[in-house]
């Protein structure tokens, strides 16, 4: 899919697909062949910088060349209840257009629509990358604090009964906190060579920074050195509970397993005794009409007896 918008005094003007003009906006949301070509004439922007962030395993990083810059940066998306993922967001700036390339729609720029226009400006190019990456910046944090929430409901859910898919649940989070700490560490080596191309005279053509987008830089860095914190915190909190679960469960089976090797004993001592006394030889009481009640209750004795020295030697 191909947009082009260009924001006009705090207004957002759709434009026609052919049309892109000097300082628009150009978002491709998986763009087809023909979409990557037209956008390759009209802009100059190259082929393999407008194909980069279509691999889904691209990892953040920039690359610079005389009319161009791509700033490729990982943003959050949420695919189920208990279940995130990242995916490479494509930003390339020529000196007239702002192009951002995605395999889906996402959250990070659908915040950028017409109800949000007086936030942004396309033709400011340096404080739009930077909005864009705050922006990502706050989903994450965004989702950590639901992460968060839902390992305390999914915990609540376990001490009241163990269960295998609340157990999945759980790796499920874990797992979404891995791909959260590398791509956030990865935006963070993003956002220092950034700082570092701010008094980069070679690039002021692409992009020209001032003051406001210097604190607006900083502001991201800080929010994405607390959405690092934030994620290693939870994963640390996360890996501890897996532990603990997991020596609850060992704990548990140990206990059935005691208490079945108990009630194996106990049943097994009247059973021993019965097959004595079924034996086709002359034994104690058995020409008494009393025999068989004196067999339950001789039973019934040494299964007490046996079943106290079990309790005292704390076997159930």
């Amino acid at each position: 899919m191909l947009s082009v918008c260009k924001s006009d005094n705090n207004i957002l003007q759709k434009l026609p697909d052919d049309s892109i003009e000097k300082g628009s906006w150009i978002n491709l949301i998986k763009p087809s062949g023909e979409e990557l070509k037209l956008v390759e004439e009209q802009t100059g922007a190259p082929m393999d910088f407008l194909k980069a962030a279509l691999d889904a395993e691209e990892r953040s990083r920039i690359e610079l060349e005389e009319n161009a810059i791509l700033v490729i940066t990982n943003i959050p998306i949420m695919e189920g209840e208990t279940s995130f993922d990242t995916l490479p967001l494509g930003i390339i700036i020529t000196p007239d257009h702002f192009i951002t390339v995605c395999l889906k729609d996402n959250r990070v720029m659908s915040y950028f629509d017409k109800d949000n226009t007086r936030f942004f400006c396309t033709a400011k190019k340096a404080r739009f990358l930077f909005q864009i990456q705050y922006r990502s910046a706050i989903l994450y944090l965004r989702y950590l604090k639901y992460i968060n929430q839902q390992t305390d409901e999914i915990e609540l859910s376990i001490r009241r009964t163990m269960k295998n898919k609340a157990l999945f649940q759980l790796l499920q989070l874990e797992k979404s906190l891995v791909y959260f700490t590398t791509a956030l560490k990865d935006n963070g080596i993003v956002l220092q060579k950034l700082m570092r191309l701010r008094n980069n005279r070679n690039i002021l053509h692409l992009l020209d920074f001032d003051e406001e987008d210097e604190d607006l830089m900083e502001d991201v860095i800080i929010e994405n050195k607390q959405a690092i914190e934030m994620v290693e915190m939870h994963s640390n909190i996360l890996s501890s509970m897996m532990n603990a679960f997991a020596s609850i469960i060992s704990n548990n089976l140990n206990f059935v397993m005691k208490f079945l090797t108990t009630m194996t004993i106990l049943l097994a001592v009247p059973t021993m005794l019965a097959s004595f006394w079924g034996m086709n030889v002359t034994l104690p009481w058995s020409a008494s009409p009393w025999g068989f009640i004196y067999v339950i209750i001789f039973s019934a004795f040494i299964t007490g007896f046996t079943a106290f020295i079990l309790w005292k030697k704390r076997m159930f």
